[in-house]
């Protein structure tokens, strides 16, 4: 009898073998080896401006010659090469790294060093490029880092601004003693100007009053508010523009008497989503009004006045000390009934169908946080429901906002107290309460678009140098129908030119101007106002490079593969299985 040899036990283990790992395929990681040709990204943010774009540009090109290399651009976005001066208001270098990530060859950034979004980017691929800095010169330089204050004023109101001031830098010997002015014009003529300090470094906020005597005529104007007698290297960081409105009558007045959480809220959110002028009035003591923005004394007759030619007016506190004003208009009211109603956690339902269940679609209803109270309304047959609240999430809903038009005059009745609530929360809770506000507003004033006709918006009115105009939809309801177009029109004063936006699915758009200030009218519809396109940039402030220069890792990219990949194992468990049986068949065995 012939027995079993090593030789075919060993053909039979590295056949089983094989087959067990082809049944198991396990992945094997490793690396390949990158591209040969790299990519070099190119600073085109305003920093770079001079010298060290020279400097930058010559050293890219000579880059992509010697190692047949391909050139981007990267600020706030990514673009293709071109020779234009840089003019992007932000570096960030994430998006381009990110854009090159999945490329496999070496990955080249030429920088001053200063970039923005240094801090967020992955360790991976900031390790992964070779980075290469042309430094700027340092200078000392002071700026006006920001102007704040209220935006739509009436004639007769004192606009009230605080303006923060800073220094960056090393400042040399005779360049003065930190004494500077600081002035508020509008189209050169000056309407207020006070002295300041300015500190060695960093930044002081101060305040600035303007009398109402001194405002231009009603309607839109930009002004310029501006460091003088600095004697800084750099001037354009000087100065920041602030748009703003000033109309004869208010379109819009809240009367609280007495004033609480609600009115602040709903009067700092009312003139935002609205987009109209807006006065608050506040009732400290009984029969004593005082204006909410500043409490000048104000006589109750001219609160009277306001509110009866105004187009909206919202009324909270008691019924009984404001129906001493004897009010007489023919705009839409807004009554705050709820001060005296039934206390608890009152949940919100999810709205059932009325004339503005579509501009409340989105909000998740379960994450708001309750009302405080609710008080019962008196039946009116005439009155619409658009919400209604459960105390507890139990029991009965309870109808917190009625809609009813009589007259012609439209009227909204909110029977809760405690909306406030949703503002003070913040993130999609402040969000579901302007939606709120800005669908009663739109009802009472007759109009869609945000309570003027509007259909398109700017998001800011002063935009930084280098950066687009972001323009929002707010017109037929949201999101914007698709595709979103809109033809704006702007004027500068010395030419016109004419744009068309192209809005996303988030109802966003964006525009590019040259530094300026513009007039704007969307279509033929009544939007319409100002903008400004500032020649300040963060990126003309000195500031310490977040990046340093290094020389980059080998670009090489991890893939995985499994072994049924490899043909060579197939060969294997085949020649294996295939010699035992020619060996046991020359053996003879079975």
């Amino acid at each position: 009898m012939r027995r079993l040899t090593p030789a075919l036990a060993l053909l039979r283990v590295t056949g089983v073998a094989a087959l067990a790992l082809l049944l198991w395929n396990p992945a094997v990681r490793r690396d390949l080896p990158g591209g040969d040709q790299p990519l070099i990204l190119l600073d085109a943010s305003l920093s770079m401006a001079g010298a060290p774009w020279r400097a930058a540009l010559d050293t890219a090109r000579a880059l992509a010659r010697a190692q047949h290399g391909v050139i981007w651009r990267f600020g706030d976005r990514v673009t293709a090469f071109d020779t234009a001066p840089p003019g992007d208001g932000a570096s960030r270098l994430g998006p381009a790294l990110d854009a090159a990530a999945a490329r496999g060859g070496p990955v080249i950034v030429v920088t001053d060093g200063d970039v923005g979004d240094a801090a967020d980017l992955p360790a991976d691929l900031r390790a992964r490029a070779r980075l290469i800095v042309v430094p700027r010169p340092d200078f000392f330089d002071a700026f006006v880092a920001s102007v704040s204050g209220s935006r739509r004023l009436t004639t007769g109101d004192t606009l009230t601004l605080e303006v923060t001031v800073g220094t960056a830098g090393k400042r040399e010997r005779g360049m003065g003693n930190g004494k500077a002015t600081l002035t508020v014009s509008v189209a050169g003529r000056r309407l207020a100007a006070r002295g300041v300090t300015l500190p060695d470094s960093g930044t002081i906020t101060t305040g600035l009053t303007i009398p109402p005597s001194r405002f231009p005529s009603p309607g839109w104007s930009a002004l310029d508010v501006r460091l003088e007698g600095v004697g800084d290297a750099e001037p354009r960081d000087d100065a920041r523009q602030f748009v703003v409105q000033v109309s004869a009558p208010p379109a819009a007045v809240v009367l609280a008497a007495p004033p609480d959480w609600e009115s602040r809220f709903l009067a700092r959110v009312l003139g935002d989503v609205a987009r109209v002028p807006l006065k608050l009035f506040v009732e400290t003591e009984p029969g004593r009004w005082r204006d909410g923005g500043t409490l000048a004394p104000v006589a109750a007759a001219e609160v009277a006045r306001a509110a009866a030619g105004a187009r909206l007016v919202a009324l909270l506190g008691a019924p009984a000390r404001l129906a001493t004003l004897r009010m007489s208009g023919e705009g839409g009211v807004l009554v705050f009934a709820g001060q005296e109603g039934r206390e608890g956690d009152w949940y919100v339902d999810p709205p059932p169908a009325s004339p503005l269940a579509g501009r409340l679609a989105g909000i998740v209803w379960d994450s708001l946080p309750p009302v405080a109270a609710v008080a019962d309304l008196p039946a009116d047959s005439a009155a619409v429901p658009m919400l209604a609240a459960r105390l507890a999430r139990r029991g009965a809903s309870h109808p917190i906002v009625m809609l009813s038009e009589h007259a012609g005059t439209r009227r909204v009745t909110v029977a809760a107290a405690g909306l406030w609530r949703w503002a003070f929360r913040g993130g999609a809770s402040e969000q579901a309460y302007r939606s709120l506000i800005a669908s009663l507003a739109d009802f009472l004033l007759g109009e869609r678009g945000a309570g003027s006709g509007e259909r398109v918006v700017p998001m800011t009115y002063e935009t930084p140098n280098g950066l687009p105009l972001v323009w929002r939809w707010v017109g037929s309801g949201a999101p914007p129908p698709s595709p979103a177009t809109a033809v704006v029109t702007l004027n500068d004063g010395r030419r016109e030119r004419i744009d068309t936006l192209r809005f996303d699915a988030d109802g966003r758009a964006e525009l590019r101007l040259p530094p300026g200030v513009y007039r704007y009218a969307v279509g033929s519809g009544p939007t319409q106002g100002l903008v400004a396109i500032e020649e300040y940039s963060d990126e003309w402030r000195p500031s310490a490079p977040t990046l340093r220069a290094q020389t980059g890792v080998a670009a090489a990219r991890r893939v995985s593969q499994g072994l049924r990949d490899r043909w060579w194992l197939f060969v294997v468990a085949i020649v294996a299985f295939v010699g035992e049986w020619a060996w046991r068949r020359r053996q003879g065995l079975p």
